[in-house]
């Protein structure tokens, strides 16, 4: 068997050039893409200083004890010092087992996930059927567009105030009900109506978004797809079930995952619409505020570990949400 050999370079031909080390291979990425380098060099400062200097100074606040009562601070021309110190993962512990982790964590992390799964559920049927409705051809389908994406474009803070208004005792809600001769909830006092009030409002609020997305959705679906179902003799529920679900897959993982992660930690609706009096209706982000600033003194270190706690199990959900999609479509192509 003959090997040719490379006359230049001494080495058989084919034979593969040693990997270069590491401060090489960036010394030529940097020369080849220097410029993309540079592009992206001021979001990255910016994506440092607003998002991943505070994470990790809130991660080593969970470490620590701090509090309003031990942290450096300025009281008229005193300066005190901050006195808190070091305690590792004891504020991880008393979250998650102490004598109160159920009425300061595992009840609100129930009421949590019931209202991320309320809503999100709710968000994507709504959405999907109104998104069906406007995708036929219709007498004055964009008008009707126009006043279905109002929710989503008036400021949230503007539309829970209405609904605050509205579900007061007087409010129209009320009235309406009491001119029926039918029960006036106690919207904002009683814990139940107080849930299920923060789920219609979030409900208000964010089937726009899934109306809109699923809407586009559908229109991108091939409609000879719908015809040679219609010829083959699929009837509504069969089109819909094996080529409309089908070809919204997509858009609706993406829609849900971005539901679920918005829903989880939607602060705004709960927060302005009790104004903090609904310790009940908390969920775990509208917690962790009172726990670091609603209260006295006011606890940075455990508000801190219940902002890691949320950012842990959206990443866990993420990673198995995507798996499960990642399988699911493996299946299909199977």
């Amino acid at each position: 068997m003959t090997v040719a050999i490379d006359r230049a370079t001494g080495k058989r031909r084919g034979e593969r050039a040693p990997r270069p080390g590491l401060g090489r291979r960036l010394k030529h990425s940097y020369q080849r893409h220097w410029y993309a380098y540079a592009m992206i060099a001021p979001v990255a400062v910016v994506l440092g200083v607003i998002v991943l200097y505070p994470l990790a100074y809130g991660f080593y606040l969970t470490l620590t004890d701090a509090d309003s009562l031990n942290t450096a601070r300025t009281i008229g021309v005193n300066e005190i010092e901050a006195t808190y110190e070091f305690i590792g993962l004891d504020n991880y512990a008393d979250i998650l087992w102490g004598p109160t982790a159920y009425e300061r964590f595992w009840s609100h992390f129930v009421w949590t996930i019931v209202w991320t799964a309320a809503c999100v559920t709710l968000h994507y049927g709504i959405g999907l059927g109104l998104a069906l409705l406007l995708n036929q051809k219709l007498r004055g389908r964009t008008f009707y567009r126009l006043i279905l994406i109002l929710p989503w474009a008036v400021p949230t803070f503007v539309t829970v105030f209405g609904w605050r208004f509205m579900l007061a005792d007087g409010g129209v809600i009320n009235s309406g009900l009491e001119a029926l001769h039918l029960p006036t909830p106690l919207w904002l006092e009683d814990t139940f109506w107080q849930r299920f009030a923060a789920i219609m409002v979030n409900t208000w609020c964010g089937v726009p978004f899934m109306m809109v997305s699923l809407l586009g959705g559908l229109q991108s679906i091939d409609t000879t797809l719908y015809e040679a179902a219609e010829m083959d003799g699929a009837n509504a529920w069969q089109r819909f079930r094996y080529v409309t679900l089908p070809g919204l897959r997509s858009v609706s993982s993406t829609v849900v995952l971005l539901g679920v992660i918005w829903t989880f930690n939607q602060f705004a609706i709960i927060f302005l619409l009790f104004g903090g009096t609904a310790p009940d209706a908390d969920i775990l982000v509208t917690w962790a505020y009172f726990l670091g600033f609603g209260q006295q003194p006011r606890d940075f270190a455990q508000s801190a570990a219940y902002g890691i706690l949320l950012l842990a199990i959206l990443i866990v959900f993420t990673s198995f949400y995507r798996r499960w999609l990642n399988r699911d479509e493996q299946q299909l192509a199977i």
